[in-house]
């Protein structure tokens, strides 16, 4: 591939796919980078759509270097813990900077954890974390924050019962909450990456913004949750990327207010859609 093109890491993921689909429709050129051995079937609808599958080890910098040179802009959808976000990232992050690519978009995509207090989100703490490398790189960056995942109040909900309709929440009703679907991430950040102009280090954005006003069950005070998170902490789930406590720590730093999304970006890009919440809900109806 010749052409100017964006490298997307993570693109047999959901987030990943979703995002390479995005450039595309933009006519944008994109390379996704899948671990060798990654199942076809995972990447067909890419293929199909005009997108270059490259099989890489994303822990080998100098392979990664020649798959990137040429690159307007990489991509990172990875997920995981520390050996991901910090070591196959980082080796993603060093190859961009030898392959000379002007801007690096990294895997964070989540609620401001510059905001948010050191030791309160194991997963956001890796991600600010992360940022002493990107600060050090040299490299152009860009970090997209997104609040919650709207998609993930849906099915096996910890925030929502289906049944009975009740909205789990702590401390205040009245707090503001913001959420993004994965698809409005996604067309964003295809944005992001394939626009000429610079863009700040961090842009924030929402699909929307709402409270838990609607049949809510009170859970507690944001400190008996945070207590309840050391307790189950100590029986274990380290080494799960979204364990139990994990995603109280999320609940945690949206109801207390310290990962909120301000002020918000959303029209950085006018073509761009937003889906608000009770849309999302009639659309997956069958599925929440």
């Amino acid at each position: 591939m010749t052409s100017p093109f964006v490298a997307v890491a993570g693109a047999s993921g959901g987030l990943g796919q979703l995002v390479a689909m995005a450039l595309i429709k933009r006519g944008v050129a994109v390379k996704a980078l899948v671990r060798p051995n990654t199942d076809p079937s995972r990447t067909e609808k890419l293929r199909d759509a005009g997108a270059t599958i490259i099989p890489v080890d994303l822990s080998a910098v100098p392979a990664l270097t020649r798959e990137l040179n040429g690159a307007i802009c990489v991509v990172s959808t990875l997920q995981g813990l520390r050996d991901v976000i910090h070591g196959v990232q980082g080796k993603l992050l060093q190859a961009s900077v030898a392959a000379k690519v002007p801007r690096f978009i990294p895997s964070d995509f989540s609620l401001d954890f510059t905001k948010t207090k050191p030791g309160s989100n194991r997963n956001l703490d890796l991600r600010r974390e992360f940022h002493t490398q990107l600060k050090n790189s040299g490299i152009k960056w860009t970090s997209i924050l997104n609040g919650g995942f709207m998609d993930l109040m849906v099915g096996d909900s910890p925030m929502i019962n289906h049944k009975s309709r009740n909205v789990a929440y702590i401390g205040q009703t009245t707090q503001l909450l913001d959420f993004t679907t994965m698809v409005d991430t996604a067309a964003y950040t295809a944005a992001v990456a394939a626009d000429p102009n610079p863009a700040p280090n961090l842009l924030r954005i929402a699909s929307d913004t709402v409270s838990a006003r609607y049949k809510p069950s009170w859970m507690g005070t944001v400190g008996s949750m945070e207590f309840m998170i050391r307790v189950m902490r100590l029986f274990g789930g380290e080494k799960e990327t979204l364990s139990a406590w994990q995603g109280m720590q999320y609940m945690t730093n949206m109801f207390s207010g310290a990962g909120k999304l301000d002020p918000l970006d959303n029209n950085r890009y006018p073509d761009l859609t937003w889906t608000k919440v009770e849309d999302f809900f009639r659309e997956h109806r069958d599925t929440a």
